[in-house]
């Protein structure tokens, strides 16, 4: 073979290898390439999915955690009501089923506020508190709270109230603690003992809506239980001017024109 010929397959072989040097250089470089839009469609990915969680949880109000009884209403469905939406007269109560106070206005005002309902005078709007589990220890004044808003679940809120009240123990005897007590008093309020109730009990289904209404209570500043306001008035603190059923019923039938 010629010198020239072969120079010239030297030649070839160079141009061949370094052909082959810039192919693996442009299969690298398409690799990376590849690869880094592989990681920014992840990251992409990624941020949009952060982003949708975010505003998944900027749309939901922390009440829909809240387990809130049927019919509740007022300011975040805090207040269970009773009687007729057009009565001309509002009465606020604000109530712990631990309280011996409350038991006594319960004891005092229960026949005038019902006849009151019953005749389409009054709206009552219950608020219930855990006051003297804060001071005193323990959780009746919670599980009480929440049997009764399982039994305006049902229907039957204002007779399991009664019974829950007339039943109250001392105040330093955390009967209400009890799940099992709370149920047996419900035997006492036709059609609630039932398996539906009994669940909702167990499980604390209105713990969180007692927890934020207990919060409301505090937020309000009142002065303690039962705290009681016609009309937005409070009507219970006057000592000068002390209520009474008489004087309650008087206001409102003044209230409705009777």
């Amino acid at each position: 073979m010629s010198e020239k010929n072969r120079e010239g397959k030297r030649a070839a072989r160079d141009r061949l290898a370094e052909e082959r040097e810039r192919q693996k250089s442009r299969d690298k470089q398409r690799r990376v390439l590849i690869v880094g839009a592989a990681v920014v469609g992840v990251l992409a990915l990624a941020a949009v999915a952060g982003l949708l969680a975010a505003n998944s949880g900027d749309d939901k109000d922390t009440s829909g955690l809240v387990a809130i009884p049927q019919g509740a209403n007022g300011k975040d469905q805090l207040a269970i009501p009773v009687g007729k939406d057009s009565a001309k007269s509002n009465l606020t109560v604000w109530e712990d089923f631990r309280c011996p106070a409350c038991k006594s206005f319960e004891d005092a005002y229960r026949t005038t506020i019902h006849e009151l309902t019953d005749k389409g005078r009054l709206k009552v709007e219950y608020h219930l508190a855990t006051l003297i589990d804060g001071n005193m220890g323990g959780s009746g004044s919670l599980r009480a709270a929440n049997a009764a808003a399982c039994a305006q679940d049902a229907g039957k809120f204002t007779p399991y109230h009664d019974v829950l009240f007339k039943n109250q123990p001392a105040e330093t005897d955390d009967a209400f603690a009890k799940n099992s007590r709370l149920l047996e008093l419900a035997g006492q309020v036709d059609g609630l003992d039932t398996a539906s109730f009994k669940k909702c009990v167990e499980d604390g289904a209105h713990d969180s809506w007692v927890t934020k209404s207990n919060k409301a209570f505090q937020d309000a500043g009142l002065q303690g239980t039962p705290s009681v306001l016609l009309d937005g008035k409070n009507i219970f603190a006057d000592q000068k001017n002390p209520l009474t059923p008489a004087k309650l019923k008087a206001m409102v039938e003044k209230a409705n024109g009777a």
